[in-house]
Parts: C-alpha cells; structure tokens; sequence
C-alpha cells in the first residue's frame, strides 16, 4: 500500500485529528490559519480551536490577485502561474506559523485549504447556454502538500457543484455540525465580501437547514474606500460612513437588480457587486456627486436591507408560528466589526444578536474552522443527509493531495 494511503487510513481511524483550516476571502485581508482538534463526525462532530491567526496579504499579493480577480478577460499564463504561487505562498505562511506556535509539521494530520476564489460564474450570473454553475479557487493543494509534508484537503466547491449546487455557500455544512442546538432557531450570519447565512431550526431536521448568499457584505464598502481614499483598505469602524447621510435615490437603484428578485437560494460574487455596478446605480439615480461619505453611508444601509430582507424572508414563517421558539443571531466575518452595519441590521430585523465567539468560536477564525470541519468529513465522515435539495446536496466535498 502506498504510505500516504496508509497514513491517510490511520488519520481517518484516529479518535482525534489536528486539522490546519485555512480561508482566504475575497476582501484580501490574508490568510486566516485555524489549528483545531476534531473527534466524530458529522453532527457529532467536536471542535476545538486551539490557535488562530491571520496572516496578512501585503500590497503585492493583493495587486497580483486583483489583477485577475473576478475580471472576465484576464492574462491567462498568469492566472495558470497565480495558481501555483498561492498555493506556495499559503504553504509558507503555514510552516512559518506552526513554527512561532512551536509545532512541527509531524503533528498536524490534515490540512484544509480554501484556496483563493478568483471566479465565481452560477448560471444565474453568467447566463450563458449550454453551461452550468462555475467556480474557480487557485492555490494548489498538491504545492501545500509537498512544500509542507501534510495531507492536504483543497478544492471543495467543485464537489458541491457536481452533486447540484453552486459552489457556495459551503458554511452549512460546517454550522449544522457543530453550532447547531435543538430547541433554538439559529441564524448563522456570515459578512464577508459577500454576506450569507445559514438557518438552523429548532427542529435540527437537516432537510429543513437553509442556506443563502444575500448579496454585498464588505465589498463594496472596502472597494469604495479604496476609490476615495488610495491609504486604506477598509472603514475602520466606518468612522467614514457614520458621517454621511443615506442617499434614498441612490439605494432604490441599488435594490433594483434582478438579482435580489430571484428565489432563494441563491449564490453571488464580486463578479456583480462591484465599482462598475455603483457608478451605474448612480447614473441612473443622478448621484454622481454624492460625497464619500455620503456613498459609504448607503453602502452600508445597501448590505443591512438585503441581508435583513434575505433572513426575513427565511424565517417569517417560522417566526410568526403560535409558540415558535425564538431566533438569535450569530454573526461572524469582517462585517461584524463594522458598527454601523451591525446597528443597520439590529433595527431590521426582530431578533436577538450575538457573536459567534460565545460559541466558542471566534468570529474571525469561523470560516477557516469550518473548512477543517469540511476536510475531516471527507476523512472520516459523509453520513449526514440533507436531502437533494438546491444549496446543499448531501456530498462529502474535497480533493486529496498527497505529500509525495
């Protein structure tokens, strides 16, 4: 038997494995690195996350991702060489980690590796004949395996999209297994670049989990930060958009795609909600003079209505049934950090908000632990049943790359 093989089969068999989930967004932020130990599998899954990092992407990373990030025509020998780079350069950044926590390769069974999303084409997006959903994550796994000498567990979103979904969100899986609590309607809300949430029902029947992109997260709040302000990446505490005024006009051309028309689920990208699709809103609603301030401020009330109105749309129902239990929610993801958002969402929507972190996971390493949460089913799991349903098909998701 090949060794790998062997010690593949090992890992599956061990009570508890160390797993090394990684996630880059598509904000650039760097790579989030979350050691964790798991046992079980499926929803007996346990977890814990025993260190937590994120590496920072400098000005060049960011550059050379952006440089073919969500464009449709792109300079193709160099997203075929970007593939492999960031495969490199996450591998680095993970043996540099392990070493400060003093931790050497040897110890970690698994790693779990997102990629970086460069491409994210559903058929409702690109709508073209002939073709299904699409997604494109570079970074390699076989360059982390080899560069690393772990067992490495990358490209996930293509098995999603075989067994009929489209690519994302992949968080579901994760939120059922180990945030999920009978007798309490939970909503797992995710704001990254783009927002999402899973819904948990107190029921935990897995047929009626629901899951759903809402729209614009950070996107285009961080994107028009750079345009107005070339030194910053983001609105630290959106001491910008606090400023500004809520322009009616330019938000009712916003809500105007069909996008937000379309059944749930539903999944989306940067691909649509990015500078171009702002200035064409503000054309059509005569505000090109808005100030920044001004823009950044309906930025900001843009991703509290469409994720309020998503999540209410989920759960209203189920809300207004005679003696429903009640529903609280838990965010994570860079939105959480943004005070005006969280201030937006808590008016809209009738429930009671927390953070992840009371949990036991914290908001900023959510998506890396879930993603080692992912690779430890396909290890050591894929019992669960969600039905065959659109937005989670019941499939074990992953390729394997072996060290050698």
């Amino acid at each position: 038997m090949n060794k790998n093989i062997e010690n593949l089969y090992r890992i599956a068999a061990k009570p508890v494995r160390r797993i090394v989930g990684l996630m880059s967004g598509t904000s650039l932020d760097g790579l989030d690195i979350a050691l964790c130990e798991l046992a079980g599998s499926g929803s007996a899954t346990r977890v814990a996350v025993l260190k937590f990092t994120t590496v920072p992407y400098d000005a060049e990373v960011k550059a050379r991702v952006r440089a073919v990030f969500a464009k449709p025509q792109v300079d193709f020998p160099l997203l075929a060489m970007l593939n492999e780079w960031i495969g490199q350069l996450h591998a680095d950044m993970v043996v540099a980690t392990l070493a400060e926590w003093g931790i050497a390769p040897a110890e970690v069974d698994l790693i779990a590796s997102h990629g970086q999303t460069v491409m994210h084409a559903p058929k409702a997006l690109h709508g073209r004949p002939g073709y299904g959903n699409a997604t494109l994550q570079i970074g390699d796994g076989d360059q982390i395996a080899v560069r690393t000498g772990i067992i490495t567990i990358a490209d996930f979103r293509q098995k999603h999209i075989a067994g009929g979904g489209e690519g994302a969100p992949l968080a579901v899986y994760g939120d059922y297994y180990i945030l999920g609590k009978a007798g309490e309607n939970r909503i797992l809300m995710n704001m990254g670049g783009i927002a999402n949430f899973t819904f948990l029902p107190a029921s935990m029947d897995p047929h009626a989990v629901f899951v759903t992109d809402t729209g614009p997260g950070n996107t285009l709040l961080d994107a028009f930060t750079r345009r107005f302000y070339p030194a910053l990446d983001f609105d630290r505490d959106a001491a910008i958009a606090t400023r500004g005024t809520v322009s009616p006009a330019l938000l009712q051309a916003l809500l105007g795609n069909a996008f937000f028309r379309e059944p749930f689920p539903k999944t989306t990208g940067p691909e649509l909600f990015n500078v171009e699709y702002v200035l064409d809103a503000q054309a059509a609603s005569n505000t090109a003079e808005l100030a920044p301030e001004d823009v950044l401020a309906t930025l900001t009330r843009f991703s509290a209505e469409t994720i309020a109105a998503a999540v209410l749309a989920a759960t209203g129902a189920a809300s207004a049934e005679p003696g429903a239990a009640p529903f609280d929610v838990y965010m994570s993801g860079g939105g959480t950090h943004n005070p005006l958002l969280v201030r937006m969402l808590a008016e809209l929507l009738p429930y009671r908000f927390h953070s992840t972190d009371v949990l036991g996971i914290l908001g900023d390493a959510k998506e890396a632990v879930l993603f080692a949460v992912l690779a430890n089913e396909t290890v050591a799991g894929g019992t669960a049943d969600f039905g065959q349903r659109l937005g989670v098909p019941s499939v074990t998701m992953g390729k394997i790359s072996l060290p050698s």
